[in-house]
């Protein structure tokens, strides 16, 4: 176990989960600032679908490119990580997440900010149909990314297709949660601005998930060789 903590091939690893959620936040909260003309929905997710595609392919040979603690968590639970890996890579995406929004939040003036894509519940929407709706989309960003990476599938890009996983999440999850799939791209801006609104329903969202999502893949997508 140490030696592995201490190994180039891991610190480089971490460093890749770093980067890639870094970049991956400062891109999508990009997108949906309170610019003059507001961005659309289908504008916002086709920047996360290209952020998602581009922080994966960046970090792909180096760290199997979680750029998701739900992700990171569910491949635990299926045997597909070390806990020590695990365990670090998702204190380096949400360092990543906090990093990428605060680089955001300087170089944007504070009229631009607004609420800064901070997640939120939207109104007439309740917490629990929020919750719902988060492990639902966060379950299948999960089970595609197991879809992508399974060793016995040779054809196709994963950065592609998480991509577009990704951007399906947020073409539904806008209207309920704000769509976050991703507990580091909540945690990120929330921290830059101080503010937790109804964050654990992204935390509870992804939790649930990886319980689920890490039990049906084995069953649902064939078996799966150990991977990062």
């Amino acid at each position: 176990m140490w030696k592995e903590l201490f190994s180039v091939a891991f610190l480089r690893a971490v460093l890749a989960e770093f980067l890639a959620t870094a970049i991956y936040v400062f891109f999508g909260l990009g997108s949906v600032l309170n610019w003059p003309e507001p961005p659309s929905v289908l504008q916002s997710a086709i920047t996360f679908n290209l952020a998602a595609a581009t922080a994966v392919q960046i970090s792909w040979h180096a760290s199997g490119a979680h750029v998701n603690p739900a992700v990171t968590v569910a491949f635990l639970l299926g045997s597909r990580v070390s806990l020590v890996k695990a365990a670090c890579y998702v204190v380096a995406q949400l360092v990543g997440g906090i990093a990428g929004a605060a680089v955001l939040y300087a170089v944007t003036a504070a009229g631009v900010r607004g609420s800064f894509g901070i997640n939120a519940v939207r109104i007439n929407i309740s917490l629990t149909q929020a919750v719902m709706v988060e492990l639902i989309l966060t379950l299948q960003l999960v089970l595609c990314y197991f879809a992508s990476t399974d060793s016995h599938r040779s054809t196709g890009s994963p950065a592609i297709m998480i991509g577009v996983s990704v951007a399906l999440g947020h073409l539904i999850g806008h209207y309920y949660s704000s769509s976050s799939m991703n507990p580091a791209r909540s945690f990120g801006p929330a921290v830059v601005v101080g503010m937790f609104p109804n964050h654990w329903v992204k935390e509870g969202g992804g939790r649930s998930v990886n319980r689920d999502g890490s039990m049906c893949r084995p069953a649902s997508l064939g078996r799966s060789s150990t991977g990062n």
